[in-house]
């Protein structure tokens, strides 16, 4: 009996193991497909792509849970069993690279198989065991040694870009890429010359860009070094030179999709990208290279480390009360919890089912940098003692379907985390006119790259977008979220007569999916100063032509430009090129 049962004990583990390699080696080939993309100027495909890859992981899950069903037949929920599986798959995966990955996978298993609340310990791998690799192999990185002039080192530099052949004028990037530099060192460093140049062999592919990324050093300097491509009629050239370190932290950011890079060590890679982005958590770093399951595991961990240091509880988040989600933040960490209410106050007609799906339709969208990435999290546990009371009350009265009490511990069946934001309402209230008006100029800019990206928030007001450190606005209320295409926009009939326009209901008939632009103004809430800024910049917005001629692109599979990045050379909604 011992002997079958080590068997057993191999065999699924080996089946775990391969399991994996299976999807790793399926999420690759996909993310391979991003340089022909590029290169043929396959925009929609590239998307499908993207929802394609990110569906993978949980499909490729639920087809080993049921061949470990087969394979354990009535062991399969046994916590012994899986406790011996786990130890044998540990020295399975030993040499691997991002192992890490490897574990994670298994305690996805684990907890499909166990519904598992907070963590089995016995069963699954825990969070020490899941630190990321960052310092294993050394990422696969070109390096030029800054001798002589510096478009000649720049130039040998692009020998390396997989697309150099279909370059308009390799010679002529090569300087403008160099002048650049030099510019942006004579600025930032000008007693410290540039020595070297790393770039990072993989180019990360996003929408209609190639990024190849990299760094500059001096001898007492590091700065980010991001060469944005985009491939036009007349073949490929570079849209502009990223040094700046709040548009790159940008590009790399929680509001943006994610890319298709293929990474042959990700730990590697995530600790060269840390020496560009220091200041961005390892989660997010993870995420934007499209491992956003190993992503959710390090928020995960790390959440749970700082709960560990935290003296601070669980409060509510600021900002008004939401109708449809609870949203509570601990005030030391840098995110909020949000969890569904078991019912939604007037006018709200959406289900909890509706408000899942359009979370999912973000998880799976182009944010085009306008969105929070909500990651989705299931059976969490915490001590009772860390919530304020009548949050706790509150989350067991209006949110009971998804919260409940086991001993000293509240459980949260289901909820989204996301990074906090300053709700625009609160910072409005307290910015400066400098700032208002930026942040309300950028307001409009978010409006109108979400339409480009087939997007209508539904809800305008300010309270539903936030500001991010840089001061970039991102909207992160989705309960009425919807598709450009799916609306219809109307221009506001004329009244026939005065009393019509005395009424407090609209006198002509509105149907479930009409919107007036015309109306917009009157629900943004902003003081007249501030609402003339808005109409100076963005007066379009307020009319249902805009919004009718875009909806005719969208159907007509045009793909609308959003340039992710300040300083592009190409202004945004241009048609995308194909």
């Amino acid at each position: 009996m011992e002997g079958d049962q080590g068997q057993l004990i191999g065999a699924t583990a080996g089946a775990i193991h391969r399991a994996f390699e299976a999807y790793n080696a399926e999420f690759c080939v996909i993310t391979q497909r991003a340089r022909r993309r590029f290169e043929e100027r396959e925009w929609q495909l590239g998307q499908r792509d993207a929802v394609e890859r990110i569906e993978l992981y949980d499909r490729r899950v639920v087809r080993c849970v049921a061949e470990l069903v087969g394979l354990m037949g009535s062991r399969i929920a046994d916590e012994e069993t899986w406790g011996q599986v786990r130890t044998a798959f540990a020295a399975l995966i030993g040499g691997c690279t991002d192992a890490e990955f490897y574990k994670t996978f298994f305690n996805s298993l684990t907890r499909k198989v166990f519904n598992t609340v907070g963590v089995i310990p016995g069963v699954e791998f825990l969070a020490p065991d899941l630190t990321p690799t960052l310092n294993g192999s050394a990422p696969p990185v070109l390096e030029l040694r800054v001798e002589g002039p510096l478009h000649v080192v720049v130039d040998s530099m692009l020998e390396h870009f997989p697309s150099a052949a279909m370059l308009t004028d390799r010679a002529a990037t090569a300087r403008r890429i160099a002048a650049a530099i030099e510019e942006f060192v004579g600025r930032q460093h000008p007693e410290d010359p540039v020595r070297t140049i790393e770039m990072l062999h993989p180019v990360f592919y996003r929408a209609t860009r190639a990024f190849f990324a990299g760094r500059l050093q001096g001898e007492h300097w590091v700065a980010p070094l991001i060469l944005p491509f985009k491939n036009t009629d007349d073949g490929i050239v570079i849209d502009t030179v990223m040094t700046d370190d709040a548009d790159v932290r940008s590009l790399f950011g929680f509001s943006r999709s994610y890319f298709h890079v293929d990474l042959p060590a990700v730990g590697a890679a995530i600790g060269f990208l840390r020496s560009i982005v220091p200041t961005k958590p390892i989660d997010e770093l993870y995420t934007v290279v499209g491992r956003a399951k190993q992503g959710k595991t390090e928020r995960y961990r790390r959440l749970y480390k700082h709960l560990t240091e935290a003296s601070d509880r669980f409060v509510d988040a600021e900002g008004q009360k939401g109708m449809v989600m609870i949203v509570f933040t601990l005030p030391s960490y840098e995110v909020v919890f949000k969890v569904i209410r078991d019912r939604f106050e007037f006018p709200k007609t959406a289900s909890r089912a509706d408000v899942m799906e359009r979370y999912q339709f973000v998880f799976q969208h182009d944010r085009v940098g306008r969105l929070v990435d909500a990651q989705e999290f299931r059976r969490l546990r915490f001590p009772t003692a860390l919530f304020d009371k009548a949050l706790f009350d509150e989350l067991l009265t209006a949110a009971g379907q998804s919260c409940h009490v086991d001993g000293d511990d509240l459980i949260i069946d289901h909820c989204y985390i996301e990074r906090r934001l300053r709700p625009l309402n609160l910072y409005l209230d307290e910015a400066d006119a400098i700032a208002a008006r930026r942040a309300v100029i950028d307001y409009g800019r978010a409006i109108r790259e979400l339409a480009y990206s087939n997007v209508f928030p539904g809800d305008l007001l300010l309270k539903n977008f936030g500001v991010t450190r840089n001061g970039r606005i991102i909207f992160y209320d989705y309960d009425e979220l919807c598709l450009v295409t799916d609306c219809e926009f109307r221009d506001l009939p004329q009244a026939r007569f005065e009393e019509d326009e005395m009424r407090a209901d609209p006198w002509f008939y509105v149907g479930p999916d009409d919107v007036f632009p015309e109306q917009f103004v009157n629900f943004l809430g902003l003081p007249a100063d501030l609402r003339d800024v808005f109409l100076a910049h963005h007066a379009d917005l307020l009319t249902a032509d805009f919004w009718r001629d875009l909806k005719t692109r969208h159907a007509a599979e045009q793909w609308v430009e959003v340039v992710p990045y300040a300083q592009a050379a190409t202004d945004p909604g241009q048609d995308r090129a194909g």
